[in-house]
C-alpha cells in the first residue's frame, strides 16, 4: 500500500472543490478519487479533545475517522472510528497513533482492498456475460410522473431507520441515498446505495429498506417494475 504526496493530493482534490466532507454520492467519490489518480484513497478527520463528566475529572479523547474507498466503484469499502482516552493529550494521541500504525490495522485495510478487487472483477465478468431486464428510472417528481403517465411506488407505511450507537458515539450528521428496485409486485428488489455516510448509518438504512412494500408503480392501468430513489436524513439525537 502506497501513500501518495500530501500536498499533491491535497491540491487535487481541492482543484475540483472537494471540501473534506464524508458523505459523498458514488460519483463524488470517483471523481475525487480519478483526480487523486488512485485506485483506492483514504478520507477522514482527526481531533483530541478535552472532555469532562460526573464519574471522571477532565481527561481527553483522540480520534481519527477512516473512510477507504473505492475509485472505480465510488463505494464506502471500509470505515472505522478509533477513539483513545488518557488524562494527557499527549498519551491518547500516542495511543492513537500506535492503532493506526499497527500491522493489525493495516491488514484489516488491505483485506478490504483485496474483497472490493475480487468483488469488482466479478461484477464486469457479470456484466460482460449477462443481460440485465430492463427496469425504469422513475421520473423526478410527480408532475414529471403525471405527464408521463405513471403513478409512482408508494410505501404501505414509511419507516424511519434507527440512528446507531455508532454514529452516535461520533455525533454524526449526514445523508444516506439509495437507488431501490421496486418490483411490479410492489417488493423491494436490488437495493443500490448511491450517497454512503459510514458510521453504520448506510447498514441501518438498508435493513429499513428491507422491510419496505410497496403500492408498484402503474403505467396504463398495467404494474411495472422501476427504479427509485430514497432519501434518509440522520441528525444527532438532542442531549
Amino acid at each position: 500500500m502506497l501513500v501518495a504526496d500530501a500536498d499533491l493530493s491535497r491540491a487535487a482534490a481541492k482543484g475540483i472543490g472537494y471540501a473534506g466532507s464524508l458523505n459523498l454520492s458514488v460519483t463524488e467519490a470517483r471523481d475525487l478519487g480519478t483526480a487523486l489518480a488512485t485506485e483506492f484513497y483514504i478520507i477522514g478527520d482527526a481531533q483530541t479533545l478535552r472532555r469532562s463528566s460526573f464519574e471522571r475529572p477532565v481527561y481527553f479523547e483522540s480520534y481519527c475517522s477512516i473512510f477507504l474507498v473505492s475509485t472505480r466503484s465510488g463505494n464506502l469499502l471500509f470505515w472505522e472510528r478509533p477513539s483513545f482516552e488518557n488524562n494527557e493529550a499527549t498519551r491518547a494521541e500516542a495511543l492513537l497513533s500506535q492503532h493506526l500504525t499497527s500491522d493489525a490495522f493495516t491488514s484489516r485495510l488491505l483485506a478490504a482492498i483485496r474483497k472490493a478487487q475480487e468483488d469488482e472483477r466479478i461484477q464486469r465478468t457479470v456484466l460482460n456475460t449477462s443481460v440485465e431486464a430492463v427496469i425504469e428510472d422513475a421520473p423526478e417528481d410527480e408532475k414529471a410522473a403525471e405527464i408521463q403517465g405513471i403513478r409512482l411506488p408508494r410505501p404501505y407505511r414509511r419507516l424511519r431507520p434507527g440512528y446507531p450507537d455508532t454514529a452516535a458515539r461520533a455525533e454524526a450528521e449526514a445523508t444516506v441515498d439509495v437507488a431501490v428496485n421496486v418490483g411490479a409486485d410492489g417488493e423491494v428488489g436490488e437495493i443500490q446505495i448511491v450517497r454512503w455516510a459510514g458510521f453504520g448509518l448506510d447498514e441501518s438504512t438498508v435493513a429499513t429498506v428491507r422491510q419496505l412494500h410497496f403500492f408498484p408503480a402503474m403505467k396504463n392501468s398495467a404494474p411495472i417494475p422501476m427504479r427509485v430513489l430514497l432519501r434518509y436524513n440522520f441528525r444527532k439525537p438532542p442531549r
